[in-house]
């Protein structure tokens, strides 16, 4: 296991939920696959909720039928947010997850190696194959010192994103020790692993210790428990050290959860939004610190306050605890429980207002507000801020309210709710109930050896797949209907892109898209690859990718190109003509690849970093092709 080689490992659990899960199945059903050979698999509806018309609905009912068609469990809409749930109800130390959203290594806090994937991949760890990725190295970040009061997990994932950015933790998987670890729950460590996903990491992960021994405990799993703690005097490729009692509140900036100051350089700052809530802040102390915060008060008349709960346990605990009326007093609107506003289905921001929230992400538009100006904050700073309607550090709720910090202890008993969660039926049952907006997966022809296309973007450095395929009501309705949903690829970036896709489709047979580093980072979302694949698109030419995006595009037959000379970006310009000619044979033989341009006359060198296996998909157009043709040739042997 070489750094930078590729390796395939067992998956033993799958995670998937509504927004990609529904081309998940359509996968499999494509595949032909009867019944999926993991030993525990989830299919979770917590992303598209809103039904302001029938797709959704339907997407609900055909996940439900293909979880029993396949053999998932599945988890119904409004049970809650995937990663804290099967954190709560299924997850094991020591087993391996692949999961269709980004922020899988969540499972992390218990122990699990968990991976996220673009679907494709989840499907077919599903049907028993490895899950393949590029060897990490292991940072070791050793934790020392106690946090001080108000200040939470969120902002100890803030510091490492303040030190490491957006693209600093590529090829990289972070393992978390120390005696810092002693005062950290096995939610808090949730929060640090699920936003470890934001540093670009291949994921994150934390011992299996007393404290996961407990946390399963009071999940009544405690037969699940296994101890795993790395060895005395492990090392690590690489090393880093937090003393916790340094830390201070921080806040991530519009538009980048990289973009990290501290909360008291930027007080003041008027808003409009808090939101509490998402996989990023989804334990029951972290909407108990906010109830205990606002207790009494009321938040100030300028400010919607928004309470994303995680799920249904967690309200049942914050009855119980007297935490959900302190909230609902001092004026909170309470939602359901799903990701909703961190995936920009509902509670957009006002237009040119800003806003507040506990999620993960703070990319342009997510939130479903194109002008959007999020902030990203732990639930101390959230809460504090509502009350006051500027950002404020929670510190100094102290002489602003005479507060002194409410202290969670966590509870050797919670209240367990399963009553939305139907197990896998014993055999393979039933066909796939199908709306007419759900269309079957469509097939994609083989790597083309000659290629003359229009450049039809030129973008910059971490350039998200939100960016690329927007989410929210409008569109992630669309995910299981790929000419649909095309339709809005690189719709925030540009307008008009689909048209002049559609053009170069007819003129030329496709197109490129150039960028600079760490394109197609944040989400999972195979669609960013899919939808622009539907309207022609060949290959993207960057000067590096996230992983997550860079596999997906391979996935599906794009030609991920990096420059040999990064100089060579700033002499390419939208609507310059692009030839490649010879790719097979310069693949074959893992040679570098020359684009001429056309316009400008002028040659450029590129590169690829893929595998041996990943060329042969990428050469028959993607790994469902890839997959068919194997088939064929183990019925012919």
């Amino acid at each position: 296991m070489i750094p930078g080689t590729e390796i395939g490992i067992r998956i033993d659990q799958t995670l998937t939920q509504d927004a990609t899960g529904t081309m998940v199945m359509l996968e499999l059903e494509a595949m032909g696959i009867s019944k999926i050979k993991t030993e525990l698999s989830v299919q979770y509806v917590d992303h598209n909720l809103l039904q302001e018309d029938f797709k959704n609905a339907d997407d609900h009912l055909f996940l439900r039928t293909a979880a029993q068609k396949f053999g998932l469990w599945y988890s119904r809409a409004g049970n809650g947010v995937s990663h804290p749930v099967h954190m709560e109800r299924f997850g094991i130390p020591g087993k391996s997850m692949a999961g269709s959203d980004s922020h899988t290594p969540a499972a992390g806090a218990i122990g699990m190696l968990a991976l996220g994937a673009g679907g494709l991949d989840v499907a077919f760890s599903m049907a028993g194959e490895p899950l393949h990725f590029k060897m990490p190295r292991i940072m070791g970040v050793k934790l020392v010192g106690k946090l001080p009061d108000w200040v939470s997990a969120k902002d100890i994932i803030l510091e490492m994103l303040r030190r490491y950015g957006v693209n600093g933790g590529r090829g990289i998987i972070f393992e978390y020790y120390g005696p810092g670890l002693e005062s950290l729950s096995a939610m808090d460590r949730h929060v640090i692993a699920n936003m470890g996903t934001e540093l670009g990491a291949t994921t994150t992960v934390f011992p299996s210790d007393h404290e996961v021994k407990r946390f399963l405990k009071v999940q009544e799993r405690e037969k699940d428990w296994v101890e795993i703690v790395a060895d005395q005097g492990a090392s690590y490729d690489l090393a880093d050290e937090i003393n916790l009692s340094e830390l201070e509140p921080l806040i991530a900036c519009p538009s980048s959860p990289g973009n990290v100051v501290k909360v008291k350089d930027v007080a003041g700052t008027p808003i409009s939004q808090v939101v509490i809530g998402s996989s990023a802040n989804p334990g029951i102390r972290d909407f108990w610190i906010a109830g205990e915060i606002v207790k009494d008060k009321t938040i100030n008349p300028s400010i919607s306050l928004d309470i994303n709960p995680t799920s249904r346990q967690v309200i049942e605990n914050l009855i119980q605890m007297g935490s959900l009326a302190n909230l609902v007093k001092s004026g909170a609107r309470f939602h359901q429980a799903g990701c909703l506003g961190c995936i920009g289905m509902g509670q957009a921001p006002a237009y040119g207002k800003n806003s507040l929230r506990t999620v993960p992400r703070n990319f342009p538009g997510r939130s479903g507000t194109l002008d959007d100006k999020v902030y990203l904050c732990s639930p101390e700073t959230a809460a504090a801020s509502a009350l006051t309607g500027a950002i404020t550090d929670p510190r100094d709720m102290e002489h602003l309210y005479g507060m002194k910090y409410p202290h969670y202890k966590n509870s050797e008993k919670e209240i367990i709710n399963t009553s939305m969660l139907l197990a896998p039926s014993a055999g393979t049952s039933g066909e796939l109930e199908k709306g007419p907006n759900i269309k079957s997966f469509p097939d994609f022809s083989p790597l083309p050896d000659t290629f003359e296309a229009p450049v039809l973007l030129k973008m910059g450095d971490n350039i998200s797949t939100d960016e690329i395929l927007k989410a929210g009501v409008k569109v992630l309705s669309y995910r299981s209907n790929i000419p649909e949903i095309s339709k809005w690829s690189f719709n925030i970036i540009d307008s008009q892109f689909y048209v002049k896709a559609i053009k170069a489709q007819e003129t030329y047979g496709g197109h490129i898209v150039v960028a600079g580093h760490n394109y197609a980072q944040g989400s999972s979302r195979e669609h960013a690859a899919i939808a622009p694949r539907y309207i022609g698109q060949i290959a993207v030419i960057a000067k590096s990718y996230a992983r997550l995006g860079w596999q997906n595009l391979i996935n599906f037959g794009i030609i991920p190109f990096e420059f040999i000379n990064e100089s060579d970006y700033d002499t390419i310009d939208p609507n310059d003509e692009i030839r490649i000619s010879g790719i097979t044979d310069s693949f074959l033989k893992n040679t570098e690849h020359v684009a001429l341009n056309m316009t400008k006359n002028l040659k450029y060198r590129l590169t690829h970093g893929l595998s041996e296996r990943q060329t042969e998909v990428l050469l028959h157009g993607g790994i469902i092709n890839f997959h068919k043709s194997r088939e064929l040739v183990h019925s012919k042997g």
